[in-house]
């Protein structure tokens, strides 16, 4: 990775100096962004390798902000802030932060977190670069570096949640995936919305199985979680 790309978002002009010096003497390009609708924007034009995110934000809590990318992006979030309590910190994490650094920070400290967020930002391309381009299941395709979904030719649109649900099933096919593990690799450690997840999976395969028969590629195994099946196996499918 040449030159990482960071997005720092700090309304306090003094700490926004402190971090982007530390991060222009080691030698990372960065944005700036001063508010919550800033760094949405900024996130999705300039797509960062890192967001470095302050909460006390003018104009939105940085939890909403962390809320917002999460609904389209595992972009690596940083949070920054003032904010000490447990209650704080559980709640960004929950939202989707990957890592709280509580504020006054040590220089050394930021750099180490960053150095962290990195190397996972590394690991997850190259497994990417990895994967097989393409996977077909009968008449569904998944084109994984275009990020497109195909049934019968035909341009499946689905949202980022409902992607990566596909995505996930497809690079599991056959193996029964649990609530807990589709909710841990989709959403993070911490999420446990069993019914949110319903949700989108009904969604994905209202889209993926229009005139196909019932759970022609997704079968429910209730109270247990998701497979997808690859299109000729015998297995009776259940229904949610």
């Amino acid at each position: 990775m040449n030159k990482p790309l960071l997005l720092v978002v700090e309304d306090d002009i003094a700490v926004q100096k402190l971090i982007t010096t530390t991060l222009a003497t080691q030698g990372y390009q960065y944005h700036v962004a001063r508010t919550g609708e800033g760094s949405i924007f900024e996130a999705v034009s300039k797509q960062p390798d890192i967001m470095i995110l302050d909460l006390g934000l003018p104009d939105m809590d940085g939890v909403e902000v962390i809320k917002k990318v999460r609904a389209w992006s595992n972009l690596p979030i940083i949070v920054v802030s003032a904010r000490s309590e447990d209650r704080d910190k559980i709640d960004a994490l929950d939202a989707g932060a990957d890592d709280y650094l509580t504020k006054p920070f040590s220089v050394d400290e930021l750099l180490a977190r960053l150095r962290v967020s990195l190397r996972r930002v590394r690991y997850d391309r190259e497994k990417l670069q990895k994967d097989a381009a393409v996977f077909t299941n009968g008449s569904l395709k998944i084109d994984y570096a275009a990020g497109c979904a195909w049934l019968d030719s035909e341009e499946v649109h689905l949202t980022p949640i409902e992607y990566k649900l596909l995505c996930l099933l497809a690079k599991n096919v056959g193996k029964v995936l649990t609530h807990n593990y589709i909710l841990h690799e989709i959403w993070g450690s911490y999420a446990n919305d069993i019914s949110a997840l319903r949700v989108f999976m009904a969604t994905l395969r209202k889209k993926i199985e229009q005139g196909a028969a019932p759970s022609k590629y997704i079968q429910t195994h209730i109270g247990v979680g998701y497979r997808m099946l690859r299109v000729g196996d015998d297995e009776k499918s259940t229904s949610d």
